[in-house]
């Protein structure tokens, strides 16, 4: 079978939008280098779009020929501040300078200044610093249990846990388990017990499940990010906090990509005015110069854990707390979120009159949208995404028939013209 790296450098080029040069017709000798070197040395877990990137500034990458991109994927919305904001550079820079790590088994001078902040933005109790998503979605299912046997007094080993179907937030065991994606979780088993799926956006699916008593947490994604960017109906989260309360069940918001202002408000919860009894962030945390993810929750919950029970050596070292403090500021000092909510009703409009018999359906929140392409012979969501990357724009398929649209948020208006633009000729191309 010929592989799609074979496949992908028969794709010429096209001119890169608004750089005024003609692009080579075949791959650059240093792009071709990059993309063998990966493919030789590197794990095929990963099928990336064809572009080298060398360089990163605002909402714009440069690859190794020095060709400029709009990212429109902003690393899964891990740098949702922009790529190499200066203000969380130079955070980066002066504490890397100073002191990085110490592990935990000593104080620092940076871990409690960035507690303090984080849950006093958030009004929560206390938070529990770890390094990525998965982490945080791991420790978030561990506080839930411990809750479960603490405090709602479940059986010991009986307690449950519910996830939405199409869910994702990782990679590990645990993550896999909870997956209805046979990508995800084929060959991986056997599978974590105490896990149970319902329907995503089924509110009498989540009643009917809550109803037994060693269920201890609903874990969801306030929208499905890899699932295609899936928008639940209006008063989903509400009946969520509603069931989960009468119930005595904790309501778990995944925020790791749809929270930090990607979708128009602080958190993705915000939309409905809801308080999740423990809340996972990541991705933009750092603004992605840094693995960084938190689980915030209050004292009923966070004390259950006591010392020696759940740690990490990397999770709330002085160079994240500070690299984190500073993202977080950026996002409220630059109003990001209501840059987010104002841009998002445009991209949707525009987004609105493609061609509707190829692109099929938009929907999204804030800068966290999706397009659905009508695949045919010639047509699909992969060649969509060629094209882009030849007119100058970066994204990616997630699923088959989906593209996801979530460029930084410190896009401006004029700059998001331009993207509409490149978007629609990409789509105009194959009419």
């Amino acid at each position: 079978m010929q592989s799609r790296l074979s496949i992908f450098r028969n794709i010429a080029p096209r001119l890169t939008r608004g750089q005024g040069t003609k692009a080579n017709l075949a791959p650059s000798q240093a792009s071709d280098f990059v993309f063998k070197r990966e493919d030789k040395y590197g794990a095929q877990n990963y099928a990336p779009i064809p572009v080298a990137i060398s360089k990163g500034e605002g909402v714009f990458v440069w690859d190794v020929d020095g060709k400029r991109y709009y990212d429109f994927l902003s690393a899964y919305s891990a740098v949702n501040q922009g790529h190499c904001h200066p203000k969380i550079v130079k955070a980066l820079q002066q504490q890397a300078s100073k002191l990085t790590l110490t592990s935990r088994a000593f104080y620092n001078d940076v871990l409690g200044e960035y507690e303090e902040y984080v849950t006093e933005l958030f009004g929560y109790d206390r938070v529990l610093p770890m390094n990525t998503g998965v982490e945080g979605g791991e420790t978030a299912c561990k506080l839930a249990r411990k809750w479960a046997y603490n405090v709602k007094n479940i059986p010991k080993n009986q307690a449950k846990i519910v996830f939405a179907a199409n869910n994702f937030w990782g990679r590990t065991l645990a993550a896999v388990s909870s997956s209805t994606d046979p990508s995800a979780y084929n060959h991986y088993g056997p599978y974590m017990p105490g896990f149970e799926i319902v329907p995503y956006n089924d509110v009498n699916a989540l009643e009917k499940v809550t109803n037994d008593p060693n269920v201890c947490a609903f874990m969801v994604e306030p929208i499905q990010g890899e699932a295609g960017v899936v928008v639940p109906d209006p008063g989903y989260l509400k009946s969520v906090r509603d069931i989960c309360t009468k119930n005595n069940v904790l309501f778990i918001a995944d925020e790791v990509q749809t929270g930090l202002s990607r979708t128009g408000k602080r958190l993705c919860v915000d939309h409905e005015s809801v308080r999740p009894d423990i809340v996972i962030l990541g991705k933009a945390l750092s603004g992605g110069l840094y693995p960084i993810s938190a689980v915030l929750c209050d004292d009923e919950i966070m004390l259950t854990i006591r010392p020696g029970e759940h740690g990490s050596t990397y999770g709330g070292n002085p160079l994240a707390c500070k690299v984190a403090i500073a993202a977080l500021e950026v996002l409220e000092e630059e109003k990001l979120a209501e840059n987010a909510e104002k841009l998002g009703h445009i991209l949707r409009d525009e987004l609105g009159k493609l061609d509707k018999s190829i692109v099929t359906t938009v929907r999204g929140k804030g800068m966290l949208n999706a397009i659905v392409i009508k695949e045919t012979q010639d047509v699909n969501a992969w060649k969509v995404c060629l094209r882009l990357r030849d007119n100058g724009l970066l994204c990616k398929p997630t699923h088959e028939d989906i593209i996801r649209f979530a460029p930084p948020l410190t896009m401006t208006e004029e700059q998001l013209e331009e993207c509409v633009h490149i978007i629609s000729d990409a789509i105009m191309s194959f009419s």
